[in-house]
């Protein structure tokens, strides 16, 4: 009886933290992500974009030449519909800075 009774105690103790964790909110930037500017970490904070899918933006970005409309993110591998209607909300895509000039 008293096996059974500390069995039942000891998966009770084991079960009230996991049933007592606050459920994790969705992570989302405080601002608007650019595109044509954001680092990985950057991108990362973006709602179920991971590192890989973060590289591949950037490889995207560097391979076309930037995002002229955050839709193009559609066209990264790992990028679906249902995924981009999430993500954009936080997604802007002004112009990258062109680099400086040199000076004569």
């Amino acid at each position: 009886m008293s096996n059974r009774f500390t069995s039942l105690v000891l998966a009770l103790g084991l079960a009230l933290p996991l049933a007592a964790a606050p459920a994790r909110a969705p992570r989302a930037p405080q601002r608007p992500v650019n595109l044509n500017t954001a680092t990985v970490t950057e991108l990362m904070q973006l709602p179920r974009v991971g590192q890989k899918t973060a590289e591949r933006i950037i490889a995207f970005r560097k391979e076309h030449g930037g995002f002229q409309r955050p839709e193009e993110l559609m066209n990264v591998k790992g990028v679906g519909e249902k995924a981009f209607a999430k993500l954009k909300p936080f997604l802007s895509t002004s112009p990258a800075p062109s680099p400086a000039a040199p000076k004569k």
